[in-house]
Order: C-alpha cells, then structure tokens, then sequence
C-alpha cells in the first residue's frame, strides 16, 4: 500500500512523465590545446534528437508559460548539436567560437520564478536558455559577466507534460569550465575545475562528496603483510577499490572524476575525442537497468546517444542507441549548407555490421 501511493505522488510531482536522471559529463584536455567535453544522454523514452544547425543572424525569441513571447534577439555565432522531441533547442552542442553547453536534468532542485510584467521582457523557457547562451557569448568571460541578464520561467513542454528541471555546464577553448544552476529561483553559477557534470544535487554538493573517495587511486596497492602473512591483491584496479559502480548521480560524478584524472593525455584533440568515447562507455546504461514503475507503467533510462565536441577543431560527434559508429559534423561545413537557415541532420540510423569472414589471410 505504502510502495502504491508513494508511486501515485511520484507520477502527481512528475506528470507521468518517464525519468531522466543519469546523464553524465566529462572534459578531456589534449597536448595539443584541444579541449574535449563529451556526455551521455539518458532518457526514459525516445526523445526522437536530430542534430540542429542554426546559423549566425537567427532571429529568436524566448517562451513564457502563457503562450507568449519573452527575450528576442539575433544570433551572434552559429551553432550546432542536438535537439529534442522536435523543438528548435539544442540541448548539447558548440558554437563556432568553440563555446559548449550541455543541458543536464537537475530534478527536485531545479527552481524557476513566475512569470511576471517584471520579467517579461527577459523570460525564456529553461530548455531555450543553451540557444541563448551559444548564440550570444564567445567565451566563458562572456558567460560569467551575462548569465543572470535571463530570466528561466516554468514553460511545459508536451512531450514530458512538465517543464523541464535543468542545469548547465558550460566549457570554451581555454579549458575552463563553468556550471550554472536555477535554484531558489535565480541562476547561480559554480567553477568546475574538473570539467564533470552530473544530476542532483547541487554542484557544490557534489565536489563536497568528492571528499569521501581521497584515498582512490590509479596505483595498484602493494602487499601487506601481518606478522607472517603476506597479503596481495587478487588482480588489477586495488588501487580503484570502493569507486562506486552504480548509477545514482552521485556515484556517476565521483567515476566521472576518477576517470579523467586518471586518464593518459591524449597528443591530439582528434585523438582525445576517441579518448573520450571510451571512458564514456563505462556511463552507458542498458536498457532496463535503470528503471521507475509508475501504475504498473515500467519507464526505463537508458543511453540514448552520446556526443563528444573538439573546440579546437570546432567539430561536433555523436553515436546512438542503435548506431555505436561514430559519426561527426564540422561546424564550418554544416552551418555553410544551411544557407542561412535553421536546418537539421537526421541522428538515428542502423547500426551496420562488417562481415569479414572472407578477409582470412
């Protein structure tokens, strides 16, 4: 009884709608200069993602909850990376000043004002704010100095009948990195020297538990011995005994650290790109791992697709659910086709499978 009403006021907080709460973040910087930040993106269904290209002079506008129109303004730079559920948004994605966001949920701590005459004129729905923040700013110095000029206010989104909770990281060429956080109702931003992103809580919250996992490291232990016997470790990784396996946010940040720390650099930026891909293997969820029943309904969070940006390089990859191939979009290029218009480049495909068996040599 107690498990079924906890489920009821679960899908009364969430509208039904299917969780998503397993993304995660990572940064990689190359000999070379490039920086890489890539990321997983969970979902509890479909999000039907596209890769959106809008290019420099798009004139946009902000969403307010009553149907209306908030902040507009033109585009600065192009940009290009992944949308959603159809909506002209890019919800992952880099500029053609190198500039990356990455748009995370952040449920139960993800706070929006109302909208108000106050507010009008600078509202915007929380999943418009990336367009906003890659089409304006060059750098994270530009960030810094405008990113509460916006107001976030609780625009829904049909596809998840709620509006969506959602925090930000944000990385540019110089390989720093910044995430920004909508709580109490006004955005806050957080140094993120690491470069990691994940859910809730908050971002400080979660470099605060880093503390509890100081003694990790990369190092096998050595032996130990007690009186007359000597004790060793039975194989590979002691060093990484008690790094936290599960897919709770907190878990994700904590291996998200540990692996690109411990990660050998890369000579190159295109290099550290494929670096990046395999150290997010190890935040791949299969689906029906991660799963929520709600009124017998089961939703399941699983990897929808996975992105990795070179800011150096200025180009944008991907791979999905059903095609691992990796697949990239150079800015410069994809943005030059779209001749000026907002355009899209289909994401899903099949996964092709090389038969060899006639290459026996």
């Amino acid at each position: 009884m107690i498990r079924r009403l906890a489920a009821a006021a679960l899908a009364a907080v969430l509208g039904a709608a299917p969780l998503a709460q397993a993304c995660t973040g990572i940064r990689l910087i190359a000999k070379d200069g490039g920086v890489v930040p890539g990321r997983t993106l969970e979902f509890g269904f479909d999000l039907k993602s596209d890769v959106l290209v809008i290019p420099k002079g798009a004139k946009l506008t902000g969403s307010t909850p009553d149907g209306g129109k908030g902040l507009s303004y033109t585009t600065k730079y192009g940009m290009v990376g992944a949308n959603a559920v159809g909506l002209p948004v890019i919800i992952d994605g880099v500029n053609d000043q190198g500039l990356y966001v990455g748009v995370f949920y952040f449920p139960g701590y993800a706070s929006y004002p109302e909208l108000s005459p106050e507010n009008a004129a600078e509202a915007m729905a929380p999943h418009e704010y990336a367009n906003w923040l890659l089409g304006n700013f060059a750098n994270l110095d530009e960030v810094r100095a405008n990113f509460d000029k916006v107001s976030l206010v609780p625009v829904v989104i049909e596809a998840i009948k709620q509006a969506p909770p959602v925090h930000f990281v944000v990385h540019d060429r110089s390989g720093k990195s910044i995430v920004i956080e909508p709580v109490d109702q006004r955005l806050k931003l957080h140094e993120n020297p690491l470069g990691v992103m994940s859910n809730s809580p908050t971002f400080d919250w979660h470099m605060t538990n880093l503390r509890n996992y100081v003694n990790l490291t990369v190092t096998n232990v050595p032996p130990v011995e007690l009186s007359d016997l000597k004790l060793a470790q039975f194989g590979q990784g002691s060093g990484m005994h008690g790094l936290p396996g599960d897919y709770t946010p907190p878990s994700r940040l904590v291996r998200a650290v540990a692996f690109t720390q411990a990660a050998l650099p890369s000579q190159t930026a295109p290099e550290a790109v494929l670096a990046a891909f395999h150290i997010l293997n190890a935040f791949d969820i299969p689906d029906g791992a991660v799963r929520d029943e709600v009124d017998g309904v089961v939703h399941a969070d699983y990897t929808l697709w996975t992105s990795v940006a070179d800011l150096k390089n200025l180009k944008w990859y991907f791979r999905t659910h059903n095609d691992q191939s990796i697949r990239s979009v150079d800015l410069a290029a994809a943005i030059a086709a779209a001749n000026g218009k907002m355009k899209t480049i289909k994401m899903d495909s099949k996964q092709p499978i090389e038969d060899v068996s006639k290459s026996v040599k």
